[in-house]
């Protein structure tokens, strides 16, 4: 394998529910793959144990970045930040803003990570606070929910932001040539809504992207739109009830099951209720370097794929072609936005 070829990706080994066993699982499995190495920054000792009961993972491009302490998940991040420097999720960061790795991807304290990447890679010019979403519903695929929980609060100038970097991220990382934009409301019909959907509406009306409306909560698993806006307190709602629907479902087909036979059918409803799984994580939007949040309780199968979203990301050069175009967006408004 020739390494000069090879994305290096910086991965917070300490992080997560079940770290370091299965974030130095997902590590090795991900290099196995192809086009990665892959920097696991963590207590070495702790890491180097559980490197080595992986066969053959010393000959792989994996290295070990040592770091002390874990932004455990409810600490204040800028007070981490102060206080736990060498934490591993800013240990980690920091490879990345070196220039020894191109991308970070933690699953431990989304907040944590969220202040590394805006504090070590700083955002995107008018960028408050970065953005995080993805798409939630399995039955609907290409929806994407922008922002679920990084800005509980947020001015129409923000959602309107939410939706040029997702858009990007639907073209960039989707294929998706010309995302439907929409965002989220009570009602379909133009009008309904408060007053965050009703200013931000006219700011998508004359922005140039493809903005078709509203959507109602009901339309999201029917592929009614590819990109769909809300303030993070909504987005959150919807993501985390989305996912304990599934979580409940599933385990509800179990119980019903008692020979096992509907174990299959209880993986589906899973699955399709968080998708996250599939992809592993989902990249901040709005900072200047390659982020990825991934969920608490991954395992190893998940933290390759979100290595693989890092190095896709990286690849296809998502943060420069996502801060041109959001600076697209604001030329179309006249710079009048807030």
């Amino acid at each position: 394998m020739d390494s000069d070829k090879l994305i290096t990706i910086s991965l917070d080994a300490m992080g997560g529910d079940h770290a370091p066993v299965e974030t130095v699982a997902g590590a090795v499995s991900a290099v196995r793959e192809g086009g990665l190495a892959v920097i696991l920054v963590g207590d070495e000792e702790i890491i180097r144990a559980e490197l080595d009961k992986h066969e053959g993972a010393n000959e792989l491009p994996i290295t070990i970045y040592g770091s002390t302490g874990v932004v455990e998940e409810g600490e204040p991040p800028a007070l981490a930040f102060r206080s736990k420097p060498r934490a591993s999720i800013f240990v980690a960061t920091n490879r990345v803003k070196r220039g020894l790795a191109q991308g970070v991807v933690s699953m431990g304290s989304s907040g944590g990570t969220i202040a590394a990447a805006s504090f070590l890679f700083g955002t995107f010019d008018g960028i408050e606070r970065a953005s995080l979403g993805g798409p939630i519903i399995g039955l609907s695929p290409n929806t994407m929910i922008f922002d679920v929980g990084v800005n509980v609060d947020c001015k129409p100038s923000q959602v309107a932001d939410f939706a040029a970097l997702g858009a990007t991220m639907a073209r960039v990382l989707r294929n998706i040539e010309n995302p439907r934009v929409a965002i989220l409301s009570v009602g379909a019909e133009e009008g309904k809504g408060n007053r965050l959907v009703k200013e931000t509406t006219e700011i998508l009306k004359q922005s140039s992207l493809n903005f078709i409306g509203n959507v109602e909560a009901s339309d999201l698993p029917f592929d009614r739109a590819d990109v769909v806006v809300a303030d993070g307190f909504t987005g959150n709602v919807v993501m985390k009830l989305t996912e304990s629907l599934g979580v409940a479902l599933s385990d509800l087909v179990r119980k019903r099951s008692p020979n096992g036979d509907g174990n299959a059918l209880a993986d589906e409803i899973l699955e399709l209720t968080n998708p996250v799984l599939a992809y592993g994580g989902g990249p901040l939007l709005g900072v200047r370097g390659v982020a990825i949040v991934g969920h608490g309780r991954a395992r190893a199968t998940e933290i390759a794929r979100a290595l693989h979203t890092a190095r896709e990301a990286v690849d296809k050069d998502f943060v420069a072609i996502a801060e041109r175009e959001l600076e697209a967006l604001r030329a179309s408004q006249g710079n009048n936005s807030e």
